[in-house]
Parts: structure tokens; C-alpha cells; sequence
């Protein structure tokens, strides 16, 4: 008797001292897993509001581009007002080539009239002294001394002559002088004409630079602008992308550390994927211990059913969708660990009583792809899956999408 109790005082240290190891082995892996959810989720915020500045970014650079459109149009604007404009400019242009063509014509002509007008008036001044010279009898004196009738004649013809070849280098001198002074003023009249068009082209032309000025500053302005939104898009872009592949790499170090914990706990492996006539496959494989809505001692109508399976059976997900909300003990009011995943907008479908999860909040899952494990926690009488289907919130039998 004192032997047996000495071996077993021997014995008992000995197995404390080999269990510690397995202790400390098993508290390693539950503590990188939980470092490594922290990360994730910290992983899963910045990746977040990476999407955020992606979605504000996307935002505005489509809201640049409505400007961009915006402000083609106005550029498509300017440009047609710059070739009527151009096209006026081309008009003043030939306007004014044509009136200094007029003006060089009425010029010369005018340099001819002077030039006549100068002759007329030494004519004129010639035949005035002439005449003076002469000292030509008056008509009176001409009849006197007339010798005849016939000589008379002669004598009035030639004084006739003389008078009208006085006044055609008199009318010659005035038409000359009238000539050069209607020349001289449409000359005028060119010269403030010619000054006038010169303003204007030259109007039209500053004004044709500022509307090439203007484009060009708008068009800078906008390929300026949306340059700098497309390289902030491309640098965030490829931060979250770099942020996701880590992620992954969380995931994947995740999934290694529950194959680990699960294989230690003595996880089953996962059964056969089991269908019905439903769109959804059976997130485990065993029988219905509660219907859905059955009355119970605490709740008026069960919300969902439970599967009958021993803990630690893997929990498929009953659809593809994304994880939308996960929750421990504390925080699921009786549910345990409980996850819900959303297939579409106003379906979704939720896990309880779980031993241990095998997801983390926000990610994609795939159908059959395992979630978690079942076991008994929160307010439960035995290892099963509490298995509920939601629409828009509201609970519904699951064995009709079964």
C-alpha cells in the first residue's frame, strides 16, 4: 500500500510536468491566432478605407469629367468663335489690301491732276500777257477799222476764237482745280478708312489671342487635374491591393493555425457535402432535433432549427456570400459564437452555438467552404449547429431553401 501510494506521489508530478508542454504548446497557437485576427481586422479597416478613398477619388474624377465635358463644350465654342473670328480678320484684311490699292490709285491720280491744274494755270498766265502784250483792239475798234463787210466778219470770227479758246484754258484751270480738290478729300476719306479697318484687324487680332490664351489655360488646368486624381487613384489602389494580398497571406496563416487547434482538439474531419431541393447545401450533416418555430420554455417560437452533431463538427457555409457578422459568447446574447453570412441584399443565413470560428468578419466565402465549428456555447444543452435563414432581417424555416 505505501508503494502504490509512493509510485502514484511519483507519477502525478511526472504527468503535470509532461502535460505543461502541451499547455504551452496549445496557448501559443491561440495566441498568434488571436494576434492574427487583430491584424486581420486592423488589415480589414485599412483595406476599407482604402476602398473609401477609392470610392471618394472615383467620385470626383467623375465629377472632373463632367466638368471636362463642360468645359469642352465651351472650348468647342471658343473654337468656332475663333474661326468667325478669323474669318472676319481675313475680310478686314482683303478690305484693307483693297483700299490701299485706291488709296495708291487716287493718290497717282491725284499727282496727274496737280500736275494738269499746274499746266492749265501756266497756259492761262501765258495767255493773259499774251493778250496784254498784244494790247488787242476792243469790238469797237475792230469795226473801224474793217474794210468791209467781209473783212468785218473775219475780224469778229477771230475775236470769237480767241474768246473761246480763253475760256476753255479757264474751264480746264477750274475743272483741273475742282477735280484735285474732290481727289484730295476722298483721299481724306481713304486715309480715316484705312485707320479705321487697321483698328479693327488689329482688334480682332488680340481678341483671336486671348481665345487661343484661354484654351490653352483650360485645357491645361483640366489635364493638370485630372492627372493628379488618376495618380492618387493608381497610388491607393495599389496600396489596398497590397493591404489584400497581405490579408491573405492572415488568412491563410489563420486557416494553418485553426487546422492546427482543430487537429489537437480533436476536430472531425468535415463530412460529405449534403444537398436537397433547395438552392442551399446543409451546413452539417445529421438530423433536425428541433424544428423551426417549435415552442419552447423561453421563446414562443424557435428562430431557427437545430442539427444534431457531435462538437467540433466543420460548419459549411450554406451559400456563397460574404461574412457579415461575427460575435462571441459576450456579445450574442445566448447564440455563442455566432456567425451570419449575406448572400444577397436581403438574404442571409447565421450559425450558433459554435465551438470555435473558422472565418473572420468581411470575408468571402465560398459555398462548402468551412466557417467554423459546432459545440455547445451560449445557452445550449448539447453539441448541435443552430441553423437560421433571414430575409431582410426576418427569420424563415430554412428547410425551404434546404
Amino acid at each position: 500500500m505505501r508503494i502504490r501510494l509512493l509510485i502514484a506521489g511519483a507519477a502525478l508530478p511526472l504527468a503535470l510536468w509532461a502535460a505543461l508542454p502541451l499547455a504551452s504548446q496549445g496557448a501559443a497557437p491561440h495566441g498568434r491566432l488571436d494576434d492574427i485576427q487583430k491584424k486581420i481586422q486592423a488589415t480589414q479597416g485599412r483595406i476599407g478605407r482604402r476602398k473609401g478613398t477609392e470610392r471618394v477619388l472615383t467620385t470626383q474624377i467623375s465629377s472632373y469629367s463632367e466638368r471636362i465635358g463642360t468645359l469642352q463644350a465651351r472650348i468647342g465654342r471658343l473654337e468656332r468663335r475663333q474661326a468667325q473670328v478669323q474669318s472676319d480678320l481675313d475680310r478686314k484684311r482683303a478690305e484693307l489690301t483693297k483700299l490701299q490699292g485706291q488709296l495708291r490709285y487716287e493718290r497717282r491720280r491725284l499727282v496727274r491732276l496737280r500736275a494738269r491744274l499746274g499746266e492749265a494755270r501756266a497756259a492761262l498766265a501765258e495767255r493773259l500777257v499774251q493778250l496784254y502784250q498784244a494790247d488787242n483792239p476792243d469790238i469797237v475798234t475792230v469795226i473801224m477799222h474793217s474794210n468791209g463787210f467781209a473783212d468785218l466778219l473775219e475780224q469778229g470770227e477771230f475775236m470769237q476764237r480767241v474768246s473761246e479758246q480763253d475760256q476753255r484754258v479757264i474751264s480746264l484751270v477750274r475743272a483741273a482745280r475742282a477735280e484735285a480738290t474732290a481727289t484730295a478729300a476722298r483721299l481724306q476719306r481713304f486715309e480715316r478708312r484705312q485707320r479705321l479697318v487697321t483698328a479693327i484687324v488689329l482688334a480682332n487680332r488680340n481678341q483671336i489671342a486671348g481665345f487661343k490664351q484661354a484654351l490653352i489655360d483650360t485645357r491645361v488646368g483640366l489635364d493638370g487635374t485630372r492627372a493628379d486624381k488618376r495618380r492618387a487613384l493608381v497610388k491607393v489602389r495599389g496600396e489596398r491591393q497590397h493591404l489584400e494580398g497581405a490579408l491573405s497571406s492572415l488568412r491563410a496563416e489563420q486557416a494553418k493555425i485553426q487546422r492546427t487547434l482543430a487537429r489537437a482538439a480533436g476536430a472531425l474531419p468535415p463530412g460529405a457535402i449534403r444537398r436537397g431541393s433547395g438552392g442551399m447545401i446543409w451546413p452539417v450533416n445529421g438530423p433536425i432535433t428541433s424544428p423551426f418555430c417549435e415552442r419552447r420554455a423561453w421563446e414562443a417560437c424557435h428562430p431557427g432549427i437545430d442539427i444534431g452533431v457531435p462538437s467540433g463538427t466543420p460548419i459549411r457555409a450554406a451559400a456563397a456570400g460574404k461574412v457579415t457578422l461575427m460575435q462571441s459568447v459576450g456579445a450574442s446574447g445566448g447564440y455563442g459564437n455566432y456567425t451570419c453570412i449575406s448572400h444577397t441584399a436581403s438574404l442571409s443565413t447565421c450559425y450558433a452555438h459554435q465551438s470555435r470560428f473558422a472565418t473572420s468578419l468581411g470575408a468571402s466565402v465560398s459555398q462548402g467552404e468551412i466557417i467554423g465549428y459546432s459545440g455547445c456555447t451560449g445557452l445550449c444543452f448539447g453539441p448541435h449547429l443552430h441553423f437560421e435563414v433571414r430575409i431582410n432581417g426576418a427569420v424563415t424555416n430554412p428547410v425551404n431553401y434546404l
